[in-house]
């Protein structure tokens, strides 16, 4: 078995790269992206090009069809017998994170509009989100989260919620499964 070996671009090479792709048109829109420069262990935050206005504005839902049933955590009647179980299991890639610990209630509440909003627009399907037990596991954002993700602006985009399980959090932490996105040429 041969070792690979990884060939990094030169100077010039990057240069040209983004001179053409100065020019590139994406194919349809993604949210720009800035890192943190003081900690690589951060996570990539979407960024609005929109200018602030006096309120926040989420993007309309998706039209739903008909009325969409209630989530209930590890309660997954909506979709196949083995995705639900594979979902419960927490055997299904985690394609984000977010961390509500020590924001209070209406910052955790936006912040989770914003991240599943991205998370669909970016097409993740299994995303996570820490709540924290709270002080005697009586948490505030955790009894919460199940009601927001009910809410006319999120129950659109999701599929389904479950508890995670003790090595991604316990008790602390939900799954939540993503609905596809249809039509987008995917």
């Amino acid at each position: 078995m041969s070792i690979r070996r990884t060939r990094h671009p030169t100077h010039e090479e990057i240069l040209l790269w983004r001179h053409v792709m100065r020019e590139a048109q994406p194919l349809r829109p993604v949210p720009e992206m800035s890192t943190y420069a003081d900690n690589d262990n951060e996570r990539p935050v979407a960024v609005s090009k929109e200018k602030p206005a006096a309120t926040a504005v989420q993007p309309p839902p998706p039209k739903a069809k008909a009325k969409l049933k209630e989530l209930v955590p590890d309660l997954l009647p909506d979709m196949d017998k083995r995705t639900a179980e594979r979902l419960a299991k927490g055997q299904m890639a985690i394609e984000g994170r977010l961390d509500l610990h020590g924001l209070t209630e209406p910052q955790a509440h936006a912040a989770l509009l914003k991240f599943l909003h991205v998370s669909s627009s970016l097409g993740r399907r299994c995303v996570m989100v820490i709540t924290g037990k709270g002080v005697e596991g009586k948490g505030v954002i955790r009894a919460a989260l199940p009601k927001w993700l009910n809410t006319v602006e999120l129950r659109p985009l999701v599929l389904g919620i479950s508890q995670a399980k003790p090595k991604d959090g316990g008790a602390g932490a939900y799954y939540v499964l993503l609905k596809r996105r249809r039509g987008l040429g995917e």
